[in-house]
């Protein structure tokens, strides 16, 4: 394959991308289904052709953490801070923390009644299915309006960031002993501190540099930062949070002596232009990743009953789960907020790094697919729901 057909084919996926985002807008239908659809079609077309197409798995790891760093960055940067969003911030916290562990539990229990996998395995197996999406959930709800809104980017980024720790908590040696929670504890404090001190190195940077090329510059030093902090096992999603949080509040934290290093006046001046790029890098990277995973996916294994029951077994009792949070604890609507819990990026790289040993040949890269495909569904429902409603109701 030449470079010319390559730079055809990649401009070709772009501006579909951007035509889906078009229907998605009209139609509701997230533009993530439409991409990993087109990328199943393709590779359809290229086993008809007899075309051999090999995709690293290691490519798709790249794109989809990069995605993941821009669109967490990307829904952090439109969120502003202050004292009459902190309940706000608190509902979500709590309902990403409180559907992720019963949520995970409830699947790992299925999973362990299922296939007979140790409790352990079946739980690093299960959180990545419980996991919401942000990378879906924040571009999906760009139409909503108020605390609605606000809420489903919260609970993502937050569900996102507690799913990436509690993976990792599953994943310990001593996961079922006390020492686990003090580990886990450690782990916390110090991704507190290593976000704290990068935020103020990049906020830093992001304010002094005054060549034309500084924005790439900064996501390099970002990725640097996350990817070093994941090599040490630590939730680094919490960095790019907070980073995009405090550019975007910067006169909130930049009070006193903090004006002398950092000027709130000229990172505001910065801002708009770091969005642009922000927004535009995060959709170039998920067209890409969502396009190379459907191509990963081939129809003939997708073909099974016993795979289809096992995918609606799974998004039910996520869906329940969800309904009896909504419902009888949070005590809040439920539309569109019971259907806005897709999966996607983030649960297909934690599936990625589950280690060989606790690998389960029942839970495959085709329950994933239909999980996706399943909630994908869902959320197109509570979009159109939403949009019947003329008055959405407050939290």
């Amino acid at each position: 394959m030449g470079p010319y057909t390559i730079l055809i084919g990649l401009s070709i996926a772009v501006i579909l991308s951007y035509l889906f985002d078009l229907a998605a807008r009209a139609t509701k239908v997230p533009s993530v289904l439409m991409l990993l659809l087109t990328g199943i079609a393709l590779r359809q077309a290229a086993d008809y052709t007899d075309a051999v197409i090999r995709i690293p798995p290691v490519v798709l790891q790249l794109f989809g953490i990069i995605g993941l760093i821009m669109i967490v960055l990307e829904g952090a940067m439109d969120l502003k801070l202050s004292r009459d969003k902190a309940p706000l911030i608190r509902r979500s916290f709590l309902a990403a923390s409180l559907m992720l562990v019963v949520q995970a539990g409830a699947i790992a229990l299925l999973l362990h009644a299922y296939v007979g996998a140790p409790l352990q395995t079946c739980l690093v197996n299960a959180v990545p299915l419980a996991v919401i999406s942000s990378a879906i959930a924040i571009p999906s709800v760009a139409n909503l309006l108020g605390e609605k809104q606000e809420f489903i980017v919260y609970e993502s980024t937050f569900s996102d960031i507690l799913g990436i720790m509690f993976f990792n908590f599953a994943l310990q040696d001593d996961f079922a002993q006390g020492i686990s929670v003090i580990t886990f504890s450690r782990d916390v404090v110090a991704v507190a501190l290593v976000a704290v001190v990068s935020t103020a190195v990049l906020a830093f940077l992001l304010d002094r540099i005054r060549l034309h090329i500084k924005f790439f510059l900064i996501f390099a030093f970002l990725i640097l930062i996350y990817s070093l902090a994941k090599k040490l096992h630590l939730s680094s999603l919490l960095v790019v949070l907070v980073f995009g949080l405090a550019v975007n509040n910067a006169e909130l934290f930049l009070k006193g002596p903090l004006q002398r290093w950092f000027r709130p006046e000229r990172l505001a001046g910065e801002l708009h232009q770091f969005k642009s790029i922000t927004a535009e890098s995060a959709f170039l990277i998920r067209t890409f990743f969502f396009l190379l995973f459907g191509f990963s996916i081939t129809i003939s294994s997708l073909i099974s009953v016993t795979l289809l029951v096992q995918g609606l077994l799974i998004v039910a009792v996520l869906t329940l789960i969800r309904y009896l949070y909504l419902r009888f604890v949070a005590r809040t609507s439920l539309i569109p907020e019971l259907f806005i819990a897709p999966k996607g990026l983030i649960t297909i790289l934690l599936f990625y790094s589950i280690p060989p040993q606790h690998s389960i040949g029942e839970v495959s890269e085709n329950i994933l697919f239909i999980v996706i495909l399943l909630t994908g569904i869902l959320m197109m429902i509570g979009l159109l729901l939403a949009r019947e409603e003329p008055e959405l109701g407050e939290y």
